[in-house]
């Protein structure tokens, strides 16, 4: 079984902490604006699919 040190554990995190690289906020608020944008245009694009695929549907059935 492992040592569990838990001092030690706590060294290492902040270890690795440091190596990461973290984004800018101009490009945290660039990547959300991005984000934002694509998720209302696919939005917007299934909306315009689902009405057209119904109004499709309704005329081959009759309804």
């Amino acid at each position: 079984m492992a040592n569990l040190n838990p001092a030690k554990f706590i060294r290492e995190v902040r270890q690795e902490m440091g190596k990461v690289s973290w984004p800018s906020r101009k490009e945290t608020t660039i990547s959300t604006a991005m984000v934002l944008g694509l998720a209302t245009t696919a939005a917007t694009f299934f909306v315009f699919v689902d009405w057209a695929v119904g109004t499709l549907v309704r005329a081959v059935i009759g309804i």
